[in-house]
């Protein structure tokens, strides 16, 4: 098979697809906001977010089909597939926990998993506003603040985590063994999808590094 390279920057595309793919996780992020605040419409809100992956999972095809097309790259091509790849987990991460609520038939969702919800999308804002400045030298700087900003909410959710799997096995109104094993897996899946927000953000700040 014969593939085209280009032995041009292709700066701009990449740096398109990276905003759109960070536009889809807010968009996404949201989505599970609204499914666990509002809980009505369950079956179609589950499969929109379903959707939102699939479009996720095909910017991130683009990314690579790119990577592999372009001879010359605006970043350092680890760094391109690692931001692809940390930014797709984060949706496939908020899936899983929507998937799971499904599957699980829950009654309705907890404050936890509300107050986890939340702090998701935060994280999604703050990659999506710091994605733009990828684009410029004199931009690059700027970055710090919005990784720190991601750090310290995935502070936050691991402290929601923490104190709800306390509660999940101590909490007399909780001890229903099938309730834990649902939550359990469902608050994991919320917190590893702010973990890997975490992830992104420590490439965003090692391109900064490397490049301001």
């Amino acid at each position: 098979m014969r593939i085209n390279f280009s032995f041009l920057p292709k700066g701009e595309k990449f740096f398109d697809l990276f905003e759109q793919g960070a536009s889809n996780i807010v968009d996404t992020a949201k989505a599970l906001q609204e499914l666990v605040y509002k809980w009505d419409n369950v079956d179609a809100r589950v499969k929109a977010i379903h959707d939102l992956e699939h479009k996720g999972d095909e910017i991130t095809h683009r990314i690579m089909a790119n990577l592999h097309s372009t001879f010359f790259t605006p970043l350092d091509r680890e760094d391109i597939a690692a931001l692809a790849q940390s930014m797709d987990d984060v949706v496939d991460f908020i899936q899983s926990a929507t998937e799971a609520m499904h599957l699980y038939k829950v009654d309705t969702p907890t404050s936890s998993a509300v107050e986890l919800a939340n702090i998701i999308v935060h994280a999604a804002m703050e990659i999506e506003a710091a994605m733009p400045n990828l684009r410029h030298r004199n931009t690059l700087h700027l970055l710090h603040s919005r990784c720190v900003e991601i750090n310290r909410l995935e502070n936050d959710a691991d402290r929601v985590h923490r104190k709800v799997l306390g509660e999940l096995f101590t909490d007399p109104d909780c001890m229903d063994i099938i309730n834990i094993i649902k939550w359990r897996e469902i608050y994991e899946h919320m917190e590893s999808a702010t973990d890997r927000c975490e992830d992104v953000a420590n490439v965003l700040e090692g391109v900064a590094l490397k490049h301001a």
